[in-house]
């Protein structure tokens, strides 16, 4: 038989083991000219980790419930937005493994890639799509939709 000191000891190993494999930290596939651009070609993760599909969002709409009508500021509002979505979740940006973003101007492409690198200033990149549309909902100039591997570092 048993005892519950023995038992308790054996739980708590085997939660521990556990513990142990869900915390994986992401792998980044890049190359300097993704590192440029501010993406990865590729973000890998362990399978165990919980896996948020967030949808599209724009940042149109500032904190105080104002138009943002400016490329840079709907930009920066959206990944706040993000961040507060994945922080529901218990995540952040740097959980966010690939990400499809909508833009209304080809011209601001590049430049999306500068402010972006605002938010990830580890370098880690996620893995991104990034696709020039007609219109967006209301007056949104950038829509982003994406996928986040929270791990728990």
């Amino acid at each position: 038989m048993i005892g519950s000191k023995t038992l308790i000891a054996a739980i708590a190993a085997s939660i521990g083991v556990l513990a142990a494999q869900a915390v994986q930290a992401k792998d980044y596939v890049t190359t300097p000219e993704t590192q440029a651009r501010a993406y990865s070609l590729a973000v890998t993760g362990d399978h165990s980790a919980k896996t948020v599909y967030f949808a599209g969002q724009t940042g149109r709409f500032g904190a105080d419930g104002k138009p943002i009508l400016d490329f840079d500021g709907q930009a920066r509002r959206v990944f706040a937005e993000i961040r507060e979505t994945l922080k529901k979740s218990g995540g952040d940006l740097s959980d966010i493994a690939s990400m499809t973003v909508f833009i209304t101007d080809v011209r601001n492409g590049g430049h999306f890639a500068d402010i972006r690198k605002e938010f990830f200033p580890d370098g880690k990149f996620p893995g991104s799509a990034l696709i020039t549309v007609d219109g967006l909902m209301g007056q949104s100039q950038i829509e982003i939709q994406g996928i986040a591997i929270i791990d728990g570092k």
